[in-house]
């Protein structure tokens, strides 16, 4: 029986709050050295940023404001459930959305007019503000005495870049995660081996259903299930069908679980009687995997690991369509992705969580992709996740 394991136990309200104190610390460090007064982070259904949950530990639906005064942060949760973030939220001044009209404009230049910065006063509003947005928070601050930043290279860019390395709690929440997906993929290997899954819409709904049982949000994406006759597909459309599976030939599911925000994800394929060129495909996947893996090391060039994984293809003539991997965190897709042509400044680094995922796919033949989550130690790498290829 899987037994649960909190992590926020671990934490005290203490101990929370100083972790996420000390994400705005770097935060304010930098908008202090660019000059920069104030910035906004926006988490609403037509624009998604977890930078707000990431700052304040609430999970969506808010605007999220902090600025620079005498040196120190100083932040506000703006928050369309304002039960929710009094629950979620930490070390943060909760500001509820209906005291201003629900309206972000109102809400950004009410909240800096009430802050005593004098002089010449900068705010950043996220790069994917629709220009219309954007004239109206001109209007709004400008007529208060702020000028509105909203370009590439911003603070939001900065973020994106912290948020690729984990502190301590990101970590364990992820491995929660990861621990999680690992019970489950246990669960799929007995019920494959037990003969009760049968269908690509049991092997999603099983996901659902024991994800749920062990203390998870959700899924990280949409499941994907393909048996033999759809794995071809990188990502299979639909995620997943009534359609056999596992049966003979090669199938693909790839899956992850969100923990306190926190998302595996991983990706096994089920080998059932193979014929002698998909057992190629099979081996060359492994073979990449296992080549590439002692790359995912601090201060090594990320373009490295994609480049050994190509060059075990390439041997073989083939050449494998995506990435080798990418960061994951609060979202599935995260800075940086692994691959041969990523920029040669960029090196793994401790903290990071990344995926590992060589795959090859042939319309005749189907797919075959092996998929760990391996988190950069100071002295290597843990891979934190034990997919595997599932030979029956």
């Amino acid at each position: 029986m899987f037994l649960r394991r909190k992590i926020m136990k671990k934490y005290s309200k203490e101990e929370l709050e100083n972790i996420y104190l000390d994400r705005k610390m770097k935060l304010v460090d930098y908008m202090t050295n660019n000059k920069i007064d104030a910035a906004v982070f926006e988490d609403t259904e037509e624009r998604r940023n977890p930078a707000v949950r990431y700052f304040t530990g609430h999970p969506s639906d808010a605007l999220y404001i902090i600025a620079v005064v005498d040196g120190k942060a100083t932040d506000f949760l703006v928050p369309w459930d304002e039960n929710l973030a009094n629950e979620k939220s930490v070390g943060v001044q909760i500001l509820p959305y209906n005291k201003y009209e629900r309206k972000n404009t109102t809400a950004v230049s009410k909240i800096l007019k009430s802050l005593k910065i004098k002089g010449n006063k900068k705010v950043e509003i996220p790069p994917e503000t629709p220009y219309p947005l954007f004239l109206k928070y001109v209007d709004a601050l400008s007529a208060i005495g702020w000028d509105v930043l909203c370009h590439d290279k911003s603070i939001h860019d900065f973020v994106v870049e912290m948020r690729a390395t984990k502190d301590e709690y990101e970590i364990e929440c992820t491995k929660e995660a990861a621990r999680v997906g690992d019970h489950i993929i246990s669960e799929i290997e007995r019920g494959i081996r037990e003969n009760w899954l049968h269908k690509e819409m049991d092997v999603a709904l099983l996901i659902e259903s024991e994800l749920r049982k062990c203390g998870c949000e959700r899924t990280g994406f949409d499941t994907l299930a393909a048996g033999p006759a759809r794995s071809w597909a990188i990502h299979a459309f639909p995620g997943y069908t009534d359609a056999p599976w596992p049966a003979d030939g090669l199938s693909i599911l790839d899956f992850g679980v969100v923990y306190e925000g926190y998302t595996s994800d991983t990706t096994l394929t089920v080998a059932k009687n193979l014929n002698e060129k998909q057992n190629e495909l099979v081996e060359l996947v492994e073979q990449a995997a296992k080549e590439s893996l002692p790359l995912y090391k601090p201060g090594s060039k990320i373009k490295l690991a994609g480049e050994k994984a190509d060059e075990v293809f390439a041997k073989a003539k083939r050449v494998m369509p995506h990435t080798l991997g990418h960061g994951i965190g609060l979202e599935i897709h995260e800075f940086p992705r692994v691959s041969s042509k990523q920029d040669e400044k960029a090196v793994f680094k401790p903290g990071m969580i990344v995926t590992l995922e060589p795959g090859l796919y042939d319309p005749k033949l189907g797919g075959v992709r092996l998929e760990n989550d391996v988190l950069i130690t100071k002295d290597g790498n843990e891979v934190i996740t034990h997919s595997k290829i599932i030979r029956i």
